[in-house]
């Protein structure tokens, strides 16, 4: 078994072969998104080709999703002109094989719901922190999608109501204050040569810096207590690149601990474990599905 399996981002074009054991050939290009949707899929059709034969094509990828039928219900400007984009029809008709489509949050869930943090739970919820807050919510191994393929929106969740502005989605909300771009503007305030995680946690040992950290955890707990309290899970799979550092899942366990009901505190806080892999990873394993009809 040969699976094609891409993750679009704004920014770059994963891809990789799925032999159903492992990942390889991997490789990474950049999206160029600001020429538009259709140009990003001449790009994902070039890369497709360059990977021969394979008997299904998995694709996460940025943006609201309709994975029923592999379209894109809805995106942002970073990639122009991709709302409605038919993906799957796309692929299907240029290879004729079976496609999946999903996306990339919801992938990267269903990657750690296979192969990696999410393996011994049926049900738990995954974060992750990055430029926003993305989140999906897994049910018996499967994506819960909502009405409209767009639940687990969890960057949504209202945590400063005092910020809000009518008329401006997420004014006032965790993806605000808890991702690490909230991060990185809360640090360059205080230093303006502090523009990303890594140069933030160089400086770890100044107390002014660790303080900009603790802040920013608080405001990380907040929502975590939130869907704790809502969803009761078994397990939260926290992702994105600065979860990598100790110190932050730590205390985040620590503080959300302290923050909710005894009988709230069985939910276990995971760190994800596949990193870049993880859209790759559960886009393949939809594709699998598909290709076997499971």
């Amino acid at each position: 078994m040969r699976i094609a399996a891409l993750d679009i981002g704004g920014t770059t074009i994963k891809s990789g072969i799925w032999d159903g054991n492992k990942a390889g050939d991997l490789r990474e290009q950049d999206t160029n998104a600001k020429s538009g949707g259709a140009h990003v899929m001449e790009r994902v059709i070039k890369i497709l080709k360059q990977y021969g034969d394979f008997d299904a094509i998995g694709i996460s990828t940025a943006g609201q999703v309709n994975s029923r039928e592999g379209v894109i219900r809805y995106s942002n400007d970073n990639i122009p002109g991709y709302t409605g984009m038919k993906i799957r029809e796309i692929l299907e008709k240029e290879f004729h094989v079976p496609a999946a489509v999903e996306n990339d949050v919801n992938a990267a869930a269903l990657g750690e719901a296979r192969y990696g943090a999410g393996k011994k739970f049926t049900d738990f919820l995954c974060l992750t922190y990055g430029t926003g807050v993305g989140g999906a919510i897994i049910m018996n191994q499967e994506i819960y999608t909502g009405s409209t393929f767009s639940a687990g929106e969890f960057g949504g969740i209202m945590v400063h109501p005092e910020d809000s502005l009518w008329g401006v989605p997420f004014s006032g909300c965790y993806e605000q204050y808890a991702s690490t771009t909230a991060l990185v503007r809360m640090a360059m305030e205080f230093d303006p040569s502090l523009t990303s995680g890594k140069k933030i946690f160089s400086r770890f040992e100044e107390e002014e810096v660790r303080n900009i950290i603790n802040a920013w955890i608080d405001e990380i707990v907040y929502g975590l207590v939130t869907v704790i309290h809502i969803f009761n899970p078994a397990c939260l799979i926290l992702g994105g690149g600065v979860m990598s550092q100790p110190y932050i899942l730590q205390e985040v366990k620590a503080k959300t601990y302290g923050r909710i009901m005894s009988s709230f505190c069985n939910v276990v806080l995971e760190q994800a474990q596949l990193g870049n892999l993880a859209g790759l990873m559960g886009a393949a394993w939809l594709a699998e599905k598909r290709l076997f009809n499971k």
